[in-house]
């Protein structure tokens, strides 16, 4: 178990299970043995919240929108590094504050009812100012300003506060600049140099001035954007069906236009058990989820495989992802940090991965950040060992003896299926036996979860993490003091505990403007110990990324962060299968 959980390796799996229906009949060839058709079938276990880039911060919606909408830069499926998408290039200044982005001509926006005739125009320099000048707004709608330019792009707080003034600047944000048509400079505050990491995330994708005009808040489900794919119909919580956009812009090496496949289908079901049903019976065409109490068995099948008696294949690579519990900083009980090291010291970590999880995970004993960044020392952080005594004296020290007075608590999760139940149970039974502490648990639905921890109606409650690009800051900047707003009902969508620290700020700052990566990694790793030593938060396990792809999928790679890029995944017709 612990050498699958440490390694990144494919393997395959003997099990009974339906044949490609999506490879009778569309399924035609393209040029250097690449097929072309058929819909792509995944599942997600919760529902979108929305498909609006600048207000994605779910799993889900980011799967679904990541097809539709791109931007000046995108990551690369198979290792995450930085690969031109509508910058063809760019260049850097010798101090890394100002970047020139050189946007490809001839791309066209998603044919959409909100352009005269109907038919996407060409992009050009000037709809990226007018988005990044949105991503600066103060907007219910906008979650992606906090993690992306602010405190970062010059003039982007500025014209932020303007916006808050109902008095918006003239020229909006001043360290974006327009040269020529597709020409862009975008200036930053200080050097960073993973300004290109913050570029490939949701908030910084394009889309089109014309679709704000016409649907106004209706662009929640209304997608226009430049992808692979386009939206072509939905019914929440059932399905959402992607077409190809047939005046996509890339091609391959052998000059076949992308995407390859018909179209994709998400699909909602959140039982994880109906989920590995379906790609059985070959409803599906892979699956990112398996029930934890299944592993065994699967590992077990694996284990007796032989040669040649494949059905599909399976992939395993630990995760840029954290589950965790947070603790609103801003309320009576946990303001106490003797009361958060209390609950961090009462969790056995190792059982609660071992037993509960099946091994699906690694315990979250190293610190916020996940131990999955090469170059990142985590073994040097003292993170939380079982330590049922200490959590006793603390708890003690922070007046509650033996969890005498200590109020009754509510733990909030989130529905996205059995794990998170039963790892609550298991946390509620320990913080119990060990702390003689009350905890009822209250499943929700994502998005009324979502809306109770941002707004600070939550005490207590599970959370997830997955990295937004490859680099410690993305699991750090959820503990960054100046995402927190100035009063408690004002929504903090980014660091939702509330925590603020000025020691972790100033070596969070130090390590922003830090261009040596081996430097940077190290002052991360300083404010990640800050952090555990104060107990913003309560790791529970680090994930890892188990996925099950049918035989007929080609081009399915895997990664740390699940990214992923459908245009370039293919089918390939029955009788061909034996020989990928």
């Amino acid at each position: 178990m612990k050498k699958l959980i440490w390694s990144a390796l494919t393997f395959t799996l003997l099990w009974s299970c339906g044949g490609n229906k999506n490879s009778e009949g569309g399924i035609h060839e393209g040029k250097g043995g690449i097929y072309y058709g058929g819909i792509f079938r995944v599942n997600e276990i919760e529902d979108f919240r929305s498909l609006y880039p600048l207000n994605v911060t779910e799993s889900a919606g980011l799967h679904i929108t990541s097809t539709i909408y791109e931007g000046l830069v995108k990551l690369s499926q198979s290792d995450l590094s930085i690969a031109p998408c509508l910058a063809e290039k760019w260049d850097k200044s010798d101090d890394i504050r100002a970047w020139t982005f050189y946007i490809r001509k001839g791309v066209k926006f998603q044919d959409d009812p909100c352009f005269p005739d109907g038919k996407g125009r060409e992009v050009t320099a000037h709809d990226f100012k007018y988005c990044f000048d949105r991503l600066c707004e103060a907007n219910a709608d906008n979650q992606q300003f906090g993690i992306t330019f602010k405190d970062r792009v010059e003039g982007a707080d500025e014209y932020y506060q303007s916006t808050i003034d109902k008095k918006p600047l003239a020229g909006g944000v001043s360290g974006v600049k327009v040269i020529d048509d597709h020409t862009l400079q975008i200036s930053l505050k200080y050097p960073f140099a993973g300004f290109l990491n913050i570029l490939t995330m949701p908030g910084c994708w394009l889309y089109p001035k014309e679709a704000i005009t016409k649907y106004g808040s209706d662009i929640r489900v209304n997608c226009v954007g430049t992808g692979a794919f386009q939206l072509k119909s939905f019914q929440e919580g059932d399905a959402v069906v992607m077409e190809r956009n047939k005046n996509y812009w890339a091609m391959d090496d052998n000059g076949n236009q992308l995407p390859y496949l018909d179209g994709v289908k998400f699909s909602f079901k959140k039982d994880p058990k109906n989920e590995l049903a379906e790609f059985k019976k070959g409803n599906l065409d892979v699956t990112f989820r398996l029930p934890v109490e299944m592993i065994p068995d699967i590992l077990d099948e694996f284990n007796h495989a032989k040669d040649g008696n494949a059905r599909f294949d399976v992939m395993v690579v630990p995760a840029m992802s954290l589950d965790y519990y947070g603790f609103q900083h801003q309320s009576e009980i946990f303001k106490k940090k003797d009361v958060r090291l209390a609950f961090n010291y009462a969790i056995d970590r190792e059982k609660l991965v071992t037993y509960t999880l099946q091994g699906d995970g690694i315990p979250a004993m190293y610190g916020i950040v996940p131990p999955s960044f090469k170059g990142y020392n985590n073994k040097a952080l003292k993170g939380y060992s079982f330590k049922p005594d200490t959590a006793k004296r603390l708890l003690a020290m922070a007046g509650y003896p033996n969890g005498k007075g200590f109020p009754k608590l509510t733990l909030e999760i989130n529905s996205g299926g059995l794990p998170n139940v039963q790892v609550a149970e298991v946390v509620q039974k320990m913080l119990k036996e060990n702390l003689n502490i009350d905890v009822d648990i209250n499943v929700m639905p994502m998005a009324e979860h979502l809306e109770s921890l941002e707004t600070g109606k939550a005490m207590f409650w599970r959370a997830g993490w997955i990295a937004d690009y490859p680099d410690p800051e993305t699991f750090l900047t959820i503990l960054y003091g100046k995402h927190v707003p100035e009063r408690l009902t004002d929504r903090s969508y980014v660091n939702s505990v509330r925590y603020k620290s000025a020691k972790f700020d100033s070596l969070f700052e130090l390590a922003l403007r830090e261009s040596d990566t081996k430097k940077r990694f190290d002052l991360y790793r300083q404010a990640d110990q800050v952090a555990i030593d104060d107990g913003a938060i309560m790791p529970i396990f680090y994930h890892e990324n188990y996925r099950l792809v049918q035989l007929w999928v080609k081009n399915c790679e895997t990664n740390a962060m699940e990214y992923r890029d459908l245009a370039r995944v293919s089918f390939i017709p029955k009788d061909e299968i034996k020989k990928k």
